[in-house]
């Protein structure tokens, strides 16, 4: 016997086309399955038309656009309130933490890296590839901290006496010559040294051939030098002709800097909720309650970002002072009404995290914009 469809239908939906068996996984359905309870997918033997397509592809914006509502009202209005409500399975009406909190580090930075000229910063670009040294009176007198500008005079006239930056750069010229004649000796020379030392004094003598001797292509070098294909001195070229390319087009390399950074906050978010684990271990939450409140209060520093740069730029002012103080007190409120803890240890708790959030920030920048300039 038939069971009645328990809600009203249209479409592909309707009853006349409704399966016993589900398309994608087999499992048993009733007629009355609108949808299968296994694997959730619509229990429809109707072959998908364009219609049906654009009608489903509405409908789910729509429902998204219902869940980023209610999302960015319970996180604007109810500081901690939101993590709460989710880590106790009130989730259907709320967009998934990592995916909102994905999505507004990649607007936030595609805002900043699509109205930043930073093709400007090329004309300060190294196109020569050489270092000028070169004194100049006027500089050194602004900068040396000399009570008598006599004695300055006379302090540069005995550095001009001594012709040191034509000692230097005749000095760096030797050194140069030396490695463009015998490069194969120069990297036997650096191999006693460890990795890190070895591998930036490999780049540098790879970076002045690729400089002087129009060397491209990393088999080629082996070619005409004999010079070992290991991997090392393939990691050490590949990082020479990055750092060419960023020293010759910084406002290139600074754009793709930025298009890198949305994923920089996944690799510190992770690591600053062990720190908050540790800082509420007595209390009864798991380390993924933790990641999801560190979640959703990064997603409403994003939020306030967005709102501050679309202010600035309309109105021409600087609201990012304001706007970071806002989000200083919605964090210490989440925090009061999430981990439901006295004002005192609130406070000192927030502070110590916040300390360790920055270090944190830093460190993955620093360690972005190092990769980065190896990997251009």
């Amino acid at each position: 016997m038939e069971t009645k469809p328990k809600v009203n239908t249209s479409g592909r939906y309707k009853l006349k086309y409704r399966g016993v068996a589900c398309l994608n996984c087999k499992h048993p359905l009733d007629m009355s399955d609108k949808y299968c309870p296994n694997c959730a997918q619509a229990n429809s033997t109707k072959k998908l038309s364009l219609k049906d397509f654009f009608d489903e592809f509405f409908s789910n914006v729509l429902s998204y656009d219902s869940k980023l509502l209610k999302t960015l009202g319970a996180l604007l209005l109810r500081p901690g309130k939101i993590t709460r409500d989710y880590i106790e399975g009130k989730r259907v009406s709320y967009t998934n933490p990592f995916r909102f909190l994905l999505s507004l580090s990649i607007v936030y930075f595609l805002l900043m890296g699509l109205s930043g000229d930073f093709s400007q910063i090329d004309k300060f670009a190294d196109t020569t590839g050489n270092e000028i040294l070169n004194f100049e009176a006027d500089d050194v007198i602004q900068n040396l901290d000399f009570e008598e500008k006599k004695e300055a005079e006379s302090f540069l006239n005995t550095i001009d006496s001594l012709k040191l930056g034509e000692f230097i750069s005749n000095q760096q010229r030797k050194k140069d010559s030396m490695i463009l004649a015998h490069p194969k000796k120069e990297l036997e020379a650096v191999s006693d040294k460890g990795f890190i030392a070895r591998y930036f004094e490999k780049q540098k003598i790879f970076t002045l051939l690729i400089e002087n001797d129009t060397i491209y292509v990393f088999d080629d070098l082996v070619e005409k030098y004999n010079i070992e294909n290991s991997r090392e001195h393939r990691m050490s070229f590949s990082g020479a002709k990055s750092l060419i390319k960023a020293k010759s087009r910084p406002g290139e390399y600074i754009s793709s800097l930025i298009s890198k950074l949305p994923f920089t906050t996944f690799f510190f978010l992770p690591v600053f909720a062990i720190f908050v684990w540790l800082m509420y271990i007595r209390k009864k939450y798991t380390y993924t309650d933790h990641l999801i409140f560190s979640f959703h209060n990064q997603s409403l520093l994003f939020i306030l970002l967005i709102i501050s740069y679309l202010i600035d730029n309309i109105f021409g002012i600087e609201s990012g002072g304001i706007f970071f103080l806002i989000f200083g007190i919605y964090l210490y409120k989440a925090m009061r009404n999430y981990y439901q803890q006295g004002r005192f240890k609130t406070i000192v708790k927030y502070l110590f995290l916040n300390t360790i959030f920055i270090i944190l920030a830093i460190v993955g920048v620093a360690i972005l914009f190092t990769t980065s300039i190896f990997t251009f």
